[in-house]
């Protein structure tokens, strides 16, 4: 049975879980972590884990299984850089919404919000992962990121800000007449209930999308697209 290593990379911390095992493993991470610090820090952090292959969730854009452009909210050195050879074995990059995406689909068709640091997007159709750039689309004065993300929340106010998640997702539901919307990100918890149309994720759900990166055949098409946060 293959083992494979799931990181999950936000903007705050780097957290890590292999198949087999139940408890996550974490570390800081913030604007200044580069590619070569996180690959150092989960190495030392999983020193005791046997592992095959290594899925990656990245918080900024991928294609074809790479990095095509550097993170907004950590350090630099993410684009080029070597991951197979830096952890040894086969590794897969998808964006980090994409891959909480897949952890979190039921079926139908489901978008993904992740309410973070920036705004993760991943739209499932019928099994068919397509990673979306939605939060860097106009909305209103700004972007859906810029009212959406930690930015938006801190110049808004949590009451305001709880309002365009509420108006975002039933835009949303509308304009790709979607079954539902799963709502994950570190700031899910800023919502005092769930818009209607919606559920809660579960940001854990992170680490079994990248293990179904390995055995899923649907994430075929995601690793010929591109994502952002």
């Amino acid at each position: 049975m293959k083992h494979i290593l799931a990181i999950d990379i936000g903007g705050n911390t780097v957290k890590v879980l292999v198949s087999g095992e139940q408890e996550p493993r974490s570390f800081p991470s913030g604007p200044t972590l580069t590619a070569r610090q996180m690959a150092d820090g989960v190495r030392k952090l999983t020193e005791d884990w046997k592992y095959d292959a290594v899925s990656i969730g990245y918080p900024g854009r991928v294609r074809d299984n790479k990095i095509i452009a550097e993170p907004v909210n950590l350090g630099s050195g993410w684009v080029n850089f070597d991951f197979q050879k830096a952890f040894g074995v086969p590794v897969r990059i998808l964006n980090d919404a994409a891959m909480q995406a897949l952890g979190s689909y039921k079926g139908g068709k489901m978008l993904f919000l992740g309410l973070g640091t920036g705004l993760g997007t991943a739209l499932i159709v019928d099994g068919a992962l397509l990673p979306m750039e939605l939060g860097h689309m106009p909305y209103k004065t700004g972007t859906y990121e810029s009212l959406l993300g930690l930015k938006g929340l801190t110049r808004l106010g949590i009451k305001k800000w709880r309002d365009v998640v509420f108006e975002v997702v039933a835009l949303f539901i509308n304009i790709f007449e979607l079954d539902e919307v799963v709502i994950g990100g570190g700031n899910i918890n800023k919502l005092d209930r769930i818009p209607p149309g919606s559920r809660a994720g579960d940001n854990a759900l992170a680490f079994t999308g990248g293990f179904l990166l390995w055995e899923d055949e649907r994430t075929k098409g995601s690793r010929r697209s591109h994502a952002s946060r």
